[in-house]
């Protein structure tokens, strides 16, 4: 049964109809949907428009949702029900085999000069997921439905768990005003993305081997970064959550440091393995000394065979701030982790920058 919606104005005891018009309404509905995505009832981030596909079609919209999945989003106009719902299959089809660097190349074409990163952490206040495009969602955008559409998306929803659905939208004037009403054909809450089929394409970006992301706890009560910058070390501990993948680091690794909250404030070359607080040794004017015995500005939890001690790594550094010269910018990488690979070129290329690490 095809969905319609009603609206109407209350006078006194009485309540009168307004009449729905599409007048004009699905030429403007490319530009509303751009202009505020939100209006779908999910918070995105556009990141094409008539976008054009290796087969020659060209894509209405295309935006990322919070877990980096892409919604391909394609109004109906004057397309049959078959036309409309294999358009929107086929352009799924070819989003599904964008890697994450297509993705981007997408999104700098449309934004000249924005980079993804920045906008997806300035829309949803988040950096951007490791995996791009690992999912996507399509929906059909209309003024109207008719029922060959609707038995079709409820068919490839509802028995396949195809992730298609038709966002309807109907206008209403009354008496000077415009008002623009949504409804979903399939509840929206129920429909799930689909997992990518691509093989192998590159939904994440590629670790080059060598960096790796350090976040320092710098702390008043316990270690400090202006220890770390002086001797040359990086540590964590507290407990083996978080000291475990300090001891994934080896010599010849480069790190980026990042003080949680503040920013990045080094990076540097890993030049021995990782040991207890207690046995940690480091360079000193060429000469190695053990870090328990300098004077230092932190406390560091430490005994033998104690799991909440801290483990050091020695590190010769390239470049260092102090933590008030930290530097952050919309959509670096951060991750809870206290050692995790950096993958994100757009954060090395923005520490580097600004450290001037390639002069």
């Amino acid at each position: 049964m095809t969905l319609e919606m009603g609206l109407w104005r209350t006078e006194g005891n009485k309540l009168v109809r307004i009449a729905p018009t599409s007048v004009g309404l699905e030429s403007q509905l490319e530009d509303f949907i751009e202009s505020d995505p939100d209006i779908l009832g999910k918070k995105l981030l556009i990141i094409g428009r008539q976008v054009q596909t290796a087969h020659g079609g060209f894509i209405d919209l295309l935006a990322l949702d919070e877990s980096a999945a892409v919604h391909v989003i394609e109004l109906k106009r004057d397309k049959t029900p078959r036309d409309v719902t294999a358009q929107t299959l086929d352009y799924g089809s070819w989003v599904a085999t964008q890697s994450r660097d297509q993705i981007k190349a997408m999104f700098e074409a449309y934004r000249p000069g924005l980079a993804l990163e920045e906008a997806f952490d300035t829309t949803f206040n988040d950096t951007l997921p490791e995996e791009v495009n690992a999912e996507q969602v399509f929906t059909i955008v209309a003024s109207h439905i008719d029922p060959a559409t609707e038995r079709i998306v409820r068919f490839l929803n509802e028995n396949f768990t195809v992730p298609i659905n038709v966002v309807f939208f109907r206008h209403f004037t009354d008496q000077g005003s415009n008002y623009l009403a949504r409804t979903w054909l399939v509840d929206h809450e129920g429909v799930t993305p689909a997992v990518g089929t691509g093989g192998k394409k590159k939904t994440r970006e590629t670790w080059n081997g060598t960096d790796w992301y350090v976040s320092f706890g710098d702390d008043p009560t316990g270690r400090n970064w202006s220890d770390a910058r002086k001797y040359g070390f990086i540590s964590a501990g507290g407990g083996e959550w978080y000291s475990r993948t300090v001891k994934n680091l080896k010599p010849e690794a480069r790190i980026f440091v990042n003080i949680p909250k503040a920013g990045y404030v080094g990076v540097g070359i890993v030049i021995g393995p990782a040991e207890i607080f207690d046995r940690a040794r480091v360079n000193i004017d060429g000469v190695e000394q053990s870090l328990k015995g300098q004077t230092l500005q932190g406390s560091y939890h430490y005994g033998p065979g104690d799991e909440l001690a801290e483990w050091v790594v020695p590190v010769k550094w390239v470049h260092t701030v102090p933590r008030e010269a930290a530097f952050w910018k919309r959509g670096m990488f951060a991750n809870q982790n206290s050692v995790t690979k950096l993958r994100q070129q757009f954060t090395i290329e923005q520490v580097s920058k600004a450290f001037n690490l390639d002069s």
